[in-house]
């Protein structure tokens, strides 16, 4: 008799696959689930693997749309970032992926839900945080964090031994020293030789741009049409791109043969743990960098400085953690909608070795650039007498503290 059943997030490689097998030894039937939010899979591949190891169905779901429009496009509209230099592409893509991995379980009656992450990562916390959101009544089984099978496979080796035993495909390329998490955004590199942070990238890791080095030698140039703070139209040479999911992989076609979007950091992961993780993440590179040029011709100046404060290191901070579905989020998002309400035109874009450059911007949605009252040759709108009692009034406590210094025998002027 079946001890449940489980709904596994299953990749087709070894660490699920022995996952699947062992779930299935243990007594438990198993719906295998794998989310298409932009991998370069055989799909049809995983799905025989799953089931000639044992499970009772794969169901595969294309979620590419979705996590575009949903979590990619609201990062570029708050300029998403984590530690000033990480645009969390792995974590944009977890709330999509487990929320899809709860309506599996639902539709076909589970009551378990089971991953393969680490016991020392991120996505553990990501995953299984977004579980009790989305369907607090579901249990998880989270075997990386589970005495009985970490005793089990402590290693590759053990791993490797269990699949042999039990007829499980496994690859006859050989692995590469580093682990690898694709998706639509980016391609994160760890672990391995990457976990000596002063381990230089070979060549090869890089899988999502060229080697900049080897890039065309001379720029290419384009144009990124924004409504609302969302991309809607890239305009290139060859023609012109629409379709939400198609423009952003057009985008990231322009940073891949461009190589664009580079980025090897060490940064905290929110269980307390510093790692090094190399990212691969070209077309989002490219968008938030025009997003924020826009904003620099039509958001108010005030708004700006509280969402670039607050809204957007708290918005990265929800993804990065595992926080997705959470109150803050939504209030947060909110946020985000009203401040991007004139951030609507087009921005020139050029990318050239590695390199994203701003051509160029305009637009009509906002009246708080004025070229007449920037201008060195016009004192027709804006007077520069004007300025002299602004910098008296801005000069009163500052001349205050420079008498309080001398009287303290501290003078600035020393």
């Amino acid at each position: 008799m079946s001890k449940g059943r489980v709904c596994l997030a299953y990749s087709g490689g070894l660490d699920t696959s022995t996952i699947l097998k062992w779930l299935i030894l243990e007594g438990y039937t198993v719906v295998c689930f794998l989310a298409n939010v932009g991998q370069e899979e055989d799909w049809a591949e995983v799905e025989k693997k799953a089931l000639a190891l044992g499970a009772e169905r794969m169901v595969i779901e294309d979620l590419q749309r979705e996590f575009v429009e949903e979590i990619v496009f609201r990062a570029i509209q708050c300029n998403a970032i984590y530690e000033d230099r990480y645009l969390l592409g792995t974590s944009l893509a977890r709330p999509i992926i487990a929320r899809a991995q709860v309506r599996v379980a639902q539709q076909y009656n589970c009551d378990y839900l089971s991953h393969g992450c680490t016991g020392k990562g991120n996505d553990q916390v990501r995953f299984e945080l977004a579980f009790k959101a989305c369907n607090p009544s579901m249990k998880v089984i989270a075997p990386w964090r589970l005495p009985e099978f970490i005793q089990k496979f402590q290693g590759r080796a053990d791993l490797l031994k269990f699949a042999a035993e039990n007829n499980i495909p496994v690859s006859s390329t050989p692995k590469a020293p580093w682990s690898m998490d694709d998706n639509l955004v980016h391609c994160s590199y760890e672990a391995g030789v990457l976990e000596d942070p002063d381990h230089t990238p070979p060549k090869e890791l890089w899988t999502r741009t060229v080697d900049p080095t080897d890039a065309p030698d001379k720029p290419y140039n384009f144009t990124i049409h924004f409504e609302k703070g969302i991309p809607v139209k890239v305009v290139t040479p060859d023609g012109e791109e629409t379709d939400s999911v198609a423009l952003f992989k057009l985008l990231n076609k322009i940073g891949h043969d461009n190589g664009v979007g580079r980025v090897d950091i060490v940064e905290n992961r929110f269980i307390g743990l510093k790692s090094r993780g190399c990212y691969d993440t070209p077309g989002l590179t490219i968008a938030r960098l025009a997003h924020l040029d826009l904003e620099g011709l039509v958001m108010d100046s005030k708004v700006r400085k509280l969402r670039d404060q607050f809204v957007t290191i708290e918005w990265s901070h929800c993804l990065y953690n595992g926080m997705y579905f959470t109150p803050e989020r939504e209030f947060l998002e909110n946020s985000i909608l009203f401040s991007q309400k004139n951030v609507t035109g087009e921005v020139r874009m050029s990318v050239y070795k590695g390199a994203a450059y701003v051509l160029g911007r305009k637009s009509d949605a906002s009246n708080l650039y004025s070229q007449e009252d920037a201008s060195m040759d016009s004192l027709s709108t804006f007077s520069p007498v004007d300025t002299t009692g602004f910098i008296a009034i801005q000069a009163i406590r500052l001349e205050k503290y420079g008498l309080q210094k001398i009287k303290d025998g501290e003078p600035l002027s020393k």
